[in-house]
């Protein structure tokens, strides 16, 4: 087992110089990163710098990129810094580029104001904010990238975009590969912790929220060449493993000869246990003394607890496969060995103190203080989260390391990271240096009747059945489409297999991320399968439909890409081939933000713009059939980059 074998590396890893002191083990107790209820609340999106002692501070500035890579910002901001060194060499400022939403540009720079109210009075030669946008416009170096400028109002320099430079980089995307649009981010090597169910429980829709969320930020960062280290910080260690392992041995002496087939469905075992523990006194002093049997390392319980957590694994991989989902198990019993060192070096720099028989931090601006060892001497969530946070930190050496749980988590969060900066492993929020933290809130699911999202005997969903439901709703709207088109003998059994999981799953991720992730939403088949509007199946059908068009041109497009070439000369050409370009910016603003809805609604536009470039521009038998075939290879390509930085596997035909 994962977890297992990676505790057991972790006990023999050589301890860091800093903390070869050790402390006399305490006995612990864990909790999954799902389980809310029985911890103290984490924080939503609270984004904290942070960063470790023994660690380089890298500044969290843009990275400059190298010529012609980046985003379209990104290389318009080079040529604004290269200008503002000429135009104010005297003042340091980042260059300000947006796109530009009036009709006289594609960007701009909105510099000129903000160094008006810095050198105003100084003796500059410049008389007002209008005269610092002519300098930073005339002192723009020579670029292909650039057809023309403008200053407008209080300085606000406009840039218009070369139609020829737009339509090389399409073209040079479709020879090279959409890889060449990766976006170029600050950092190197992350850490997403996600997802993390509760060994021998159920998962939840707020489990699929965190893999959902998790898996796509996880997905941009990777194709922004970021490392990512995909960690299921699961609940495998704590009290609870008692209770179920005395049960097991109680009702099942043999358990060992029959194997899985003793536990059978895990959660009528969990909860048959627990009612067991609450109400049979004897037993619960046996399941109390097995949790010091486990802990203390004899052969039998532990076994018992693999046994649990293999059985429970299993169950979580059926929702993992469904959902095409990657994650490396590092459970709480992966770190606890860890605790009582960092727990010592904390306790060194003064950060721990008695209180009530408790062990623990006070953090300025909360009432109650952060627990790190409670009063029974058991360790807890924040020892646990501590000594997760010093060995990514130190040992996995991350930049910067992401949690996505529940915003009702906030004020955990807060104090975690407020203590982890206390202890001097995080630098002062305000100078934007990495490493640095961020939790990644969600809102809750709810169903129609906008109660938290259950069935009707108000038990939690599960969530295989759940997106089972939704490949069996997608499959009977498939088969009645195709039969009253007539076009059901063209499909194999396989197709219809397969583009049913794709719809039907696409819809469950597309109606949870296209929302801002802070937001509850209701979970609605009926919405979230619609083909109309927002929706994944709108969109699988837009792409498809594209596909269409480019397989009745009969044409080769591989051959196209090498021999033809692209022009911008209908407006319509020209406002979808802007918004193509854009891809890469939009991917940055969604890691950066770590905002999947971004880029939801980035490809949700694209669907849009392409419709009326394709009802405004003759495609196939038009003279400039070549230059607009590519245009919709470019969009299909984008489109299913978009798709795959979402988890949803796009179809060519519907």
């Amino acid at each position: 087992m994962r977890a297992l074998a990676a505790a057991a590396t972790a006990v023999a890893a050589p301890t860091p110089a800093r903390l070869r002191l050790r402390l006399p083990r305490a006995p612990r107790s864990g909790h999954c990163r799902a389980a809310s209820s029985a911890r103290l609340p984490r924080s939503a999106c609270s984004a904290t710098t942070m960063g470790d002692e023994t660690s380089t501070s890298v500044p969290a500035k843009l990275q400059e990129p190298v010529e012609g890579a980046g985003s379209v910002k990104q290389q318009l901001s080079k040529l604004v810094a290269s200008s503002l060194r000429t135009t104010v060499p005297e003042v340091d400022v980042e260059p300000m580029v947006e796109v530009c939403t009036a009709k006289f540009g594609d960007y701009q720079c909105n510099n000129a104001m903000g160094l008006w109210s810095r050198i105003k009075g100084s003796g500059t030669s410049f008389k007002n904010p209008n005269a610092i946008g002519q300098a930073i416009a005339k002192n723009l170096p020579p670029s292909d990238i650039i057809e023309s400028t403008s200053v407008a109002g209080p300085g606000f320099v406009n840039i218009v975009l070369s139609n020829r430079w737009v339509a090389k980089r399409i073209q040079d995307m479709l020879v090279n590969g959409i890889s060449a649009w990766a976006p170029i981010l600050p950092v190197k090597r992350a850490v997403l912790d996600f997802s993390s169910p509760n060994i021998a429980k159920e998962m939840h829709v707020g489990h699929l929220r965190s893999t959902i969320i998790g898996d796509t930020l996880a997905r941009m960062l990777e194709f922004s060449n970021v490392g990512v280290l995909r960690r299921n910080h699961v609940g495998d260690w704590g009290t609870q493993f008692g209770m179920l392992i005395e049960y097991l041995f109680e009702k099942f002496p043999n358990w060992q000869e029959i194997g899985s087939q003793a536990i059978g469905d895990l959660q009528i075992f969990y909860k048959a246990s627990k009612h067991k523990f609450d109400n049979d006194p004897d037993f619960k002093d046996r399941a109390q003394q097995a949790v010091v049997r486990l802990q203390g390392g004899e052969e039998k319980y532990r076994d018992a607890w693999k046994k649990i957590c293999e059985v429970s694994r299993s169950e979580f991989d059926l929702v993992y496969k469904r959902l095409n989902v990657d994650l490396e198990e590092k459970g709480e019993s992966f770190y606890n060995p860890y605790i009582p060192q960092v727990l010592e070096e904390l306790n060194d720099k003064g950060l721990i103190k008695e209180s009530e028989g408790a062990r623990v931090i006070f953090i300025e601006g909360h009432q109650i203080p952060l627990i790190v060892v409670k009063r029974d001497g058991g360790f807890n969530y924040a020892s646990t989260d501590l000594a997760a946070l010093w060995y990514r930190l130190n040992v996995e050496k991350a930049e910067w390391i992401i949690y996505v749980t529940d915003v009702g988590q906030q004020q955990h969060f807060d104090m975690f990271f407020r203590a982890a900066r206390m202890a001097g492993w995080l630098p002062d929020p305000n100078e934007k240096t990495f490493p640095k933290t961020n939790h990644v809130g969600f809102g809750l699911v709810l169903g129609s009747d906008g109660k938290r999202f259950r069935t009707r005997s108000t038990e939690v969903v599960r969530l295989v059945e759940l997106l089972d439901e939704a490949k069996s709703r997608s499959k009977i709207e498939l088969l009645q489409r195709l039969t009253e088109n007539g076009k059901i003998v063209e499909w194999t059994d396989e197709e219809l297999e397969k583009t049913s999981e794709a719809v039907g799953y696409g819809a469950v991720k597309y109606a949870d991320l296209k929302n801002n992730r802070l937001t509850n939403y209701t979970f609605s088949f009926e919405q979230m399968l619609s083909d109309k509007g927002n929706t994944a199946v709108y969109l699988q059908y837009a792409h498809a439909r594209i596909c269409s068009i480019i397989r009745k041109s009969n044409k080769d497009v591989e051959e196209l890409k090498m021999s033809g070439a692209i022009s911008l000369d209908h407006p319509d050409e020209r406002v979808l081939g802007l918004y193509l370009i854009r891809f890469a910016e939009v991917v940055e603003e969604a890691c950066t933000n770590l905002l999947p809805n971004v880029l939801c609604e980035y490809l949700y536009n694209l669907s849009e713009m392409f419709t009326k470039f394709y009802t405004n521009c003759q495609v196939v038998g038009s003279p400039e059939e070549t230059s607009r075939l590519l245009l919709c290879q470019a969009t299909a390509v984008v489109m299913r980059q978009c798709f795959q930085l979402l988890g949803i596997t796009p179809v060519y035909k519907l």
